[in-house]
Order: C-alpha cells, then sequence, then structure tokens
C-alpha cells in the first residue's frame, strides 16, 4: 500500500508524473492490457506521429524530441515517489499506450525504500537507466551519445524543478538528488548546476529543439544563438 500512495503523492504533480498501475497491487507481471505494449514499444511508428505533429521533415529532430519527451516520462515519477516518499518505484514491468497522450504503466506495483543520498540515487539512477536505454535503442534515428545524456540530464533536473515549485521545501533535497545523479556514469559530462541553490541547469548538449518551425532555445541549451545553415549544433 505504501508504493500505491507514494505514486498518488507524486501524480499530484502533474501529468508527466503519473505511474498508472494495471492490476492490483498484489499483482504479479502479466500480459499487457488492451491498449498497451511493453515499452518502449514502437517508436519507429511513434516517432513518425511525433515529426507530423512537430511539423518537422527531420527524423533526426523528431527522435531526439520524442527521446527527450520520454525521458521526463521516465523521470518524473521515479523522483517524485523518491523525494515525496522516499520510495523509488520498480519500472521492471513497464509498459506504453501510445494512443494520444502517451502514457507510462505497469503490471506490477513494486519498489524499495531509500533515504535521501547516495543510496536514493542510485536506486533511482538505476531505475530509469534500463528502459531509457531501451529508449536511445529503439528509436528510428541513431543519436549522439552526448544528446542523449543531455537529453536525459535535462529531463531528470526539470522534473525536479517542477517538483520544487509545486513544494518549495524540497529545494534542498531536489538539488542534493540532482548533484549526486549528475555525477553518475550515466550521465557524466551531460552539463552542471548553475545557479548557487537553484536547479538551473545547463547542458553540454542540444536537443535541436531550434530546428522545428518557430522552434528556439531551451532554457537549459548550451547554445548562445540558434545555429545557422552548416554551423553545428553542439550536439
Amino acid at each position: 500500500l505504501f508504493r500505491s500512495a507514494a505514486l498518488a503523492v507524486a501524480a499530484g504533480a502533474g501529468p508527466f508524473f503519473r505511474l498508472e498501475v494495471l492490476a492490483g497491487p498484489a499483482a504479479q507481471p502479466g500480459p499487457a492490457p488492451d491498449g498497451w505494449q511493453p515499452a518502449p514499444g514502437d517508436l519507429t511508428g511513434l516517432t513518425a506521429r511525433s515529426a507530423a505533429q512537430l511539423d518537422t521533415r527531420e527524423p533526426r529532430v523528431a527522435a531526439s524530441i520524442l527521446h527527450l519527451s520520454l525521458a521526463a516520462r521516465l523521470w518524473s515519477p521515479v523522483l517524485g515517489c523518491a523525494l515525496l516518499a522516499g520510495i523509488v518505484p520498480d519500472l521492471g514491468t513497464l509498459l506504453i499506450s501510445a494512443d494520444p497522450p502517451v502514457r507510462l504503466g505497469t503490471t506490477r506495483l513494486a519498489g524499495q525504500r531509500a533515504s535521501i543520498g547516495q543510496e536514493l540515487a542510485a536506486l533511482a539512477g538505476a531505475a530509469v537507466s534500463r528502459p531509457l536505454g531501451a529508449v536511445a535503442a529503439a528509436l528510428a534515428v541513431a543519436l549522439a551519445a552526448g544528446l542523449l545524456r543531455g537529453n536525459s540530464a535535462s529531463a531528470l533536473t526539470g522534473a525536479l524543478g517542477v517538483l520544487v515549485r509545486w513544494q518549495p521545501a524540497l529545494a534542498g533535497p531536489a538539488r542534493e538528488l540532482a548533484v549526486q545523479l549528475l555525477g553518475q556514469a550515466d550521465l557524466a559530462g551531460a552539463g552542471e548546476l548553475t545557479g548557487g541553490r537553484e536547479l538551473s541547469f545547463r547542458r553540454n548538449s542540444c536537443c535541436l529543439y531550434y530546428r522545428l518551425p518557430g522552434g528556439g532555445l531551451c532554457g537549459d541549451c548550451c547554445l548562445d544563438h540558434p545555429p545557422g545553415d552548416g554551423e553545428p549544433a553542439g550536439g
């Protein structure tokens, strides 16, 4: 029950923090319910749909924005449960519903308790690393390792930022957790926190959002201005 309560509390931060439980708390892993499939699912089709929604003909751009979005959907419930309840949910039976809006769920409610610090960071990083690696491998277009790390770091700091704006008392623990996570091997060199106690982050790569029609630079972008034609994008 404590795991179910943790997910419910985290979901209060917003839709990206919701991890749906598709069976009872005592359920064992089983077949995916109708409309769901084991994550990461068909990312080729989802990338094509994202490209149409984003109005871009560049598969690499659509794949990067999709990866960033899925990274946010993975990090958010994990970090929400971690900071709000001291529990890291198990994503081992992760499912995805690709019908708009994209949702994540699980057929088995499980998780581990941990206190703020290295233990919590290690568990949270491990929980997200495997499914996010599967997402990267399933993308329709191969993306640079630096861009993938930057997307993951941007997603996790963004999720922590949402939590802090929702509950300002989390500012200290959130920054401590961010420092621990950004120091892990999977995110080494992705970027750095700036601004003292604030959760401002500057990544060392570009997610390519500026290449979308009407797009610009994200708040944590490594670039100072959108590159011109033939100019490197830093990602």
